[in-house]
C-alpha cells in the first residue's frame, strides 16, 4: 500500500508539472506546440504578455546573431550572441532579472542555462520569443531604433511561424 501511495504522489506531481509546461503561452496553438517541442524548460519561461506589461523590471537580451538583431529586435534589448554568452562578462549583478529571447526560444534557453551555470539567479526564457512578440502585434525596432515591419525569420522554413502578413520576412 505504501508503494502505491508513493507512486500516486509521483504521478500527481509529474502530471501537474507537465500541464504547467504545456500551458498555452502563444496565441496560435500550432505555434505553441512547435515551441513546446523545441525547449526543455530548464530555464523558467515567461509569456510575451508578462514581459510586455513589465519590461522596465528586466534586462532584455537578444541572443540571436548580430544580423538578426540588426534587422529587428525588441526595443531596449541588448545583443549578445548566444554562442558567446558563457564567455562574456555581462557586468550585470547576478540577482538582476534577465529575460532572454531568440526566434522561438531554443537558443535563448541554451543561453539561459549558461547564465544559470555562471550564478545568475533570475533568468527567464521568453516563450515564443520575437516571433510571438510580432504575432501579438507588439512593436519591434531596427538598428537605428525606428519601428519596423521587417523581421529576420532565421530561414525560409521558420518564416511560417511569423503569422502576421504585415511583416516583411527576411532570412
Amino acid at each position: 500500500m505504501r508503494y502505491l501511495s508513493y507512486w500516486f504522489f509521483f504521478f500527481l506531481v509529474f502530471s501537474c508539472s507537465a500541464q504547467e509546461a504545456t500551458k498555452q503561452l502563444c496565441e496560435d496553438p500550432k505555434f505553441n506546440q512547435e515551441v513546446h517541442s523545441w525547449i526543455d524548460y530548464t530555464v523558467p519561461v515567461m509569456s510575451v504578455e508578462a514581459l510586455a506589461s513589465s519590461k522596465s523590471e528586466y534586462v532584455i537580451i537578444d541572443v540571436r546573431d548580430k544580423k538578426e538583431y540588426a534587422i529587428s529586435h525588441i526595443k531596449g534589448a541588448k545583443h549578445i550572441d548566444w554562442t558567446k554568452i558563457k564567455k562574456k562578462d555581462l557586468a550585470i549583478d547576478k540577482d538582476t532579472k534577465i529575460v532572454l529571447y531568440c526566434s522561438i526560444g531554443y537558443r535563448s534557453e541554451k543561453a539561459g542555462e549558461d547564465l544559470q551555470k555562471l550564478g545568475y539567479t533570475q533568468v527567464y526564457n521568453l516563450y515564443g520569443s520575437i516571433f510571438e512578440w510580432a504575432n501579438q502585434g507588439l512593436p519591434i525596432v531596427n538598428e537605428e531604433g525606428e519601428e519596423t515591419k521587417k523581421i529576420h525569420t532565421y530561414n525560409k522554413k521558420w518564416s511560417k511561424w511569423v503569422l502576421k502578413d504585415s511583416y516583411d520576412k527576411v532570412w
